[in-house]
């Protein structure tokens, strides 16, 4: 044993095996050597019955001096009940943005991450919301510990991606498809939104005690509340009627002048069953929107386009080609 000053520690020559100098002056602290010449400050202590070691850095980037002082500082954490060396290891293991997001996406996969109103979130939504992930989340914080994020990171990925960043082309599955990521206002309000629901589920699982995109000031999202005038809705009118001449777009003009007198969103009005159209009480009882089950009110015009639809077949869906004849509505 000797004090560890400059001195002995360069003159502290490799052997056969690793072997430790321990300080004369510090119980616990000690300088271990390597068979590869390499030397490094560490504490030993003891810590619910279990010897444990804590290494607090190379020589040549920490002086005898500054480790001496390192040691101190560690020693009277150990004297206070606490463990460096577990928290180091825990430290160490801590999961990154990327693992959490994996952890995110097989949970939402598997219905455990409930949306609006309690239900779990729907396929579309999901794939969205994995796209959002993939192509802004993942790219600009994927590798940093969730444990590390704070309000100022998540404040940087919202101008990031409104800056326009992560825009990219992306190659798609489809042959020469392609997908333009743009960025801008709109995708980092909705990705720092979903970023935020990610960092809550953390919470809840125990990983982190606060959500640092709490608190986030985001620009608000485009609202679309123009309506077309009565003069567009003529001009509308007159398109469809002529595109409507042709009959391989007769479906398609069906289904948008559908969407213009209901209101209903496309996707909506695609996969409407006609189950769920009430023409007695004249209204569609959507059971899977958007927001889950809906009820809207539809005016004359759409019921009697319904009813006349109704008398080639109904199957299951509204927008399907109709061939045998059917007796009366549901």
């Amino acid at each position: 044993m000797a004090k560890l000053t400059k001195r002995t520690v360069d003159a502290a020559e490799a052997q056969d095996k690793d072997y430790v100098i321990w300080d004369d002056e510090l119980p616990g602290f000690g300088l271990r050597v390597f068979t590869s010449g390499k030397r490094s400050y560490l504490i030993q202590y003891r810590s619910a019955g279990r010897s444990r070691r804590y290494t607090i850095g190379q020589h040549g980037v920490w002086t005898p001096e500054l480790a001496r002082k390192e040691a101190k500082v560690q020693l009277g954490r150990v004297a206070q009940g606490d463990n460096p060396a577990e928290e180091r290891q825990l430290d160490h293991k801590a999961i990154t943005v990327k693992e959490l997001c994996d952890l995110y996406l097989n949970d939402l996969k598997a219905g455990l991450i409930l949306g609006k109103r309690g239900r779990p979130k729907k396929a579309t939504t999901i794939v969205t919301d994995t796209g959002r992930i993939h192509r802004h989340i993942l790219p600009l914080i994927g590798t940093r510990r969730v444990k590390d994020l704070v309000k100022a990171d998540v404040n940087k990925v919202l101008k990031d991606i409104m800056a326009g960043k992560t825009r990219v082309s992306v190659k798609t599955k489809k042959l020469r498809g392609k997908a333009i990521v743009r960025g801008g206002v709109g995708t980092a309000t909705r990705t720092v939104g979903l970023l935020g629901g990610i960092l809550t589920h953390a919470v809840e699982a125990g990983i982190i005690e606060t959500n640092p995109a709490h608190g986030i000031r985001k620009p608000k999202d485009r609202v679309r509340n123009r309506r077309l005038t009565e003069a567009e809705y003529r001009t509308l009118g007159g398109i469809l009627r002529k595109a409507a001449e042709d009959e391989r777009y007769q479906m398609t003009t069906d289904i948008i002048r559908q969407i213009a007198l209901t209101g209903c969103r496309r996707s909506e009005m695609i996969k409407l069953r006609w189950a769920e159209t009430d023409m007695e009480a004249s209204c569609l009882r959507l059971v899977d929107s958007k927001e889950g089950a809906s009820t809207r009110a539809i005016g004359l015009p759409v019921v009697e386009f319904f009813e006349r639809r109704w008398t080639t077949e109904a199957r299951t869906y509204v927008f399907r080609p109709d061939r045998a004849p059917c007796a009366s509505p549901p």
